[in-house]
C-alpha cells in the first residue's frame, strides 16, 4: 500500500462525508415542502429512504476504498474523479429539489448522476469485480430516484415548481 493510495482512499471517504452532509442538510431544510406534495405512486414509503441512503453511503466507501487500495494511483484518481462528478450531479438534484424547487433542472441532474454511476458501477467491476457489485444496488437506487425526479416534475403544479 502506497501514500497514494491512501491519500486517495481519504479522498473518497472525504466525498462521501462532504455527499451525506449537503444532501441531509437540503433535504432537511426542504422537508415541510417536500411532505406537502403529490407523490408518484411507484414512490416507497419514506422508512426505505431513511434506510437507503446510509447504506449508500457506506457502499460507495467500501468499493471506492477497495478500488483505490487495489489499483495504481492513476487508476484510483479518475475513479475517485468520476465519482466525484456524479456526488456534483446529485447534490445539485438536491439543491435544486428542495431549495429553489426547481424540479425539471433537479430531474436532469439525477439523471446525469445515475448515467455517471452506472459508469462507476462498470469501472469497478473492471477494476475489483466484488466492488462493482457492491455499487449495483446505490445505482439502481439513483435509477428508481431519477424516475421519481422526473415523476414530481411532472405532477406537481407549476405554481409550487419553477419548471426548468
Amino acid at each position: 500500500m502506497t501514500a497514494g493510495q491512501v491519500g486517495v482512499a481519504v479522498g473518497i471517504v472525504g466525498v462521501v462525508a462532504v455527499y451525506a452532509g449537503f444532501s441531509a442538510r437540503w433535504t432537511a431544510d426542504g422537508s415541510r415542502w417536500y411532505s406537502s406534495l403529490p407523490r408518484p405512486s411507484w414512490q416507497p414509503p419514506d422508512v426505505v429512504f431513511g434506510v437507503i441512503w446510509p447504506l449508500n453511503f457506506v457502499a460507495l466507501v467500501v468499493s471506492g476504498v477497495a478500488v483505490a487500495l487495489q489499483s495504481q494511483p492513476g487508476d484510483s484518481l479518475r475513479w475517485l474523479a468520476l465519482l466525484a462528478a456524479s456526488v456534483a450531479l446529485a447534490l445539485g438534484w438536491a439543491h435544486e429539489f428542495y431549495v429553489p424547487h426547481r424540479l425539471g433542472r433537479a430531474a436532469w441532474l439525477l439523471a446525469g448522476a445515475a448515467v455517471l454511476t452506472w459508469l462507476l458501477v462498470v469501472v469497478t467491476a473492471r477494476a475489483v469485480p466484488w466492488a462493482g457489485w457492491v455499487l449495483v444496488p446505490y445505482a439502481l437506487w439513483l435509477t428508481v430516484a431519477t424516475s421519481l425526479a422526473v415523476g414530481y416534475w411532472r405532477i406537481v403544479p407549476a405554481a409550487t415548481s419553477a419548471r426548468s
